[in-house]
């Protein structure tokens, strides 16, 4: 009987340590392939709704105030900053990406160059990834563009009304450059999603990020227009996102080597 007890122990401590690692075994990372007879998602990202009104910034009480109101383009001393951009009824700068893809077509080795420029921030919305565990630089690149003017960009993802700092960052005058490729390394796919950067000298410079964990992804033109190719067939889920606005979900089947339409709509 004590035997059977002590075969009995050892098996539920194999069941539960089993159990434990299946538990806390690493969701699947992306795996590049190559996609043949991908198929393609085409479309164009509406507004229906009333346009939110710009924020108003006086730059006569912020820093670097006579060099900011010079080159803001019609500031006059106010600086209006219009977050959400639409054009015939036309969304731009909403982020559109397949959420439910494992595996597919490779990474774009493209670097994020964000400008700090004229006393703004471009371009105004992006999308940034995790770097791969090999790579530490020429992802996320900053670099200041005013002369005789410091930005201090400050990196941090919001959830809610929690914020985990990356990075803060001096650029102390125009020509300075620093890459901040290696600091988003600790994004987690659990706890980040909107990656934010702001110039803490002058808080109106921001630019806010979708954090994507797969090359499927795009950002929608002046005419609201998008397109993302060499999609393998299947069933996914296809996320529409815009910093200002909000979010919306839709499913969608792309066929082999087929163009799939699609017409998205916020808020």
């Amino acid at each position: 009987m004590y035997k059977n007890l002590k075969t009995g122990f050892w098996v539920l401590l194999l069941v539960l340590v089993l159990s434990t690692s299946i538990a806390f075994a690493k969701k699947p990372k992306y795996t590049e392939v190559e996609v043949v007879d991908g198929g393609s998602l085409k479309g164009t990202v509406q507004f229906k709704g009333q346009v939110p009104p710009p924020v108003s910034v006086n730059l006569k009480n912020e820093k670097n105030s006579e060099f900011c109101m010079e080159n803001t383009p019609n500031s006059r001393g106010e600086h209006l900053i219009q977050h959400v951009e639409i054009k015939d009824g036309n969304l731009k700068d909403a982020v559109v990406f397949i959420q439910n893809i494992e595996k597919g077509k490779p990474r774009s080795k493209e670097t994020l160059a964000i400008r700090f420029e004229n006393c703004q921030a471009f371009p105004k919305v992006a999308v940034i990834r995790k770097p791969p565990k090999n790579i530490t630089r020429n992802l996320v690149t900053l670099e200041n563009f005013d002369a005789g003017v410091l930005h201090n960009p400050k990196g941090f993802s919001i959830r809610g009304d929690t914020r985990k700092i990356f990075f803060k960052k001096w650029l102390l005058n125009k020509g300075a450059r620093t890459d901040v490729t290696k600091s988003l390394k600790f994004v987690k796919k659990e706890r980040d999603s909107h990656f934010y950067i702001e110039c803490e000298q002058h808080l109106w410079m921001t630019v806010s990020s979708k954090i994507v964990w797969n090359p499927y992804h795009d950002i929608s033109k002046g005419d609201g227009s998008f397109e993302i190719d060499q999609i393998p067939p299947g069933h996914y889920k296809v996320v529409v996102w815009h910093p200002y606005i909000g979010e919306k979900t839709t499913e969608i089947d792309i066929s082999s080597g087929g163009d799939t339409q699609l017409e998205l709509t916020l808020p």
